[in-house]
């Protein structure tokens, strides 16, 4: 279980587009210059965003993307559900192994999807407005 370069670049378009949203449709070539992302890459992650109906675009002159979400619903969750094609911790809980063979003797199977529900719960406690604001983080900080 790893967040992919693509997952957490998501993220940060998904903030940039929240924070810049009073400024009507952002071209990519801004999002990759303030984020230090190449323009190429973030095409694919845009590709991803508008496929799920988290960004919409238009072309042309003014043309650019906005969000399509409401920042203060749309969670680190669902941009990173958009984004991963397996979130996992272990392969035996997607759904692609559901009819593991070792499935009934496996003593470890349980905590796994204890912490796969675990790893879900503690991305949807993140709105997009959340990580906007960073004060989440300050109050959950103890050293800060």
């Amino acid at each position: 279980m790893l967040v992919s370069t693509k997952g957490r670049y998501a993220l940060s378009v998904i903030i940039d587009l929240a924070e810049h949203d009073n400024e009507g449709y952002i071209p990519l070539s801004d999002i990759a210059a303030r984020q230090g992302i190449s323009k190429k890459y973030l095409e694919a992650i845009i590709k991803d965003l508008v496929k799920e109906k988290m960004v919409k675009g238009i072309r042309g002159k003014g043309g650019g993307y906005k969000l399509a979400v409401d920042p203060g619903k749309c969670t680190a969750w669902d941009v990173i559900k958009a984004t991963e094609d397996n979130f996992t911790p272990v392969s035996c809980v997607t759904d692609d192994h559901a009819a593991c063979p070792n499935k009934t003797a496996c003593k470890t199977l349980p905590m796994w999807i204890m912490l796969d529900r675990e790893l879900k719960i503690f991305f949807e406690k993140y709105r997009i407005s959340d990580l906007i604001s960073e004060e989440p983080f300050e109050k959950s900080n103890p050293n800060t």
